[in-house]
């Protein structure tokens, strides 16, 4: 093609065939050649003429626009209901199976996500199967926790308080003072 010397041809002829197959074809087609040889197409008849079977024309509606913005919508509002899933979400401090005193029985907890937590996301930290609390920002301190072997769970929750997320749970024991050794040395 020469610097757009077929380019309007071109068009002229793709419109031509788009808008031919955007229409049934109901009427007939017959196809008549003169004495001369040249064949001529018509949807009337002429004398010495035969009908043409025409074969239907397969033609694809295209969406439309709205129906288009529509479902992307739809699609990135389920991509928000239900957001891809964080990489990793555990505890930072105390590490699994750590052992460690604390003679007031204060355990801090830290959990981190990768990626980082999402808008409106928390996360939540179970001891024993019983809820501490929740807060973005990933520090738990339990007061006063008794001694002996402890169980802990994170887990990342929506803006409703819906757990999305199960993160890695520990083992831990803490060491501290008896109460009873603490009365006998009194």
């Amino acid at each position: 093609m020469n610097n757009g010397k077929w380019t309007l041809p071109l068009l002229i002829a793709l419109f031509t065939l788009f808008t031919l197959s955007a229409f049934p074809a109901t009427a007939e087609v017959y196809k008549h050649v003169d004495k001369n040889g040249n064949v001529t197409f018509s949807d009337e008849p002429q004398s010495g003429s035969e009908e043409v079977k025409v074969r239907p024309v397969t033609t694809i509606t295209l969406p439309k626009m709205r129906d288009i913005e529509a479902q992307q919508q739809r699609a990135k509002q389920t991509e928000q209901d239900n957001p891809e899933p964080y990489d990793r979400v555990a505890f930072t401090t105390p590490e699994n199976n750590a052992a460690f005193w604390s003679g007031g029985g204060d355990v801090e907890f830290q959990v981190s996500s990768s990626p980082g937590l999402r808008q409106g996301h928390r996360f939540e930290v179970d001891l024993d199967g019983q809820p501490v609390g929740q807060n973005p920002g990933g520090t738990f301190t339990v007061r006063n926790m008794d001694r002996g072997t402890h169980n802990a769970s994170v887990f990342v929750v929506d803006a409703q308080g819906q757990r999305v997320q199960s993160g890695n749970s520990i083992t831990f024991t803490v060491h501290r003072p008896s109460v009873i050794n603490r009365n006998r040395n009194n």
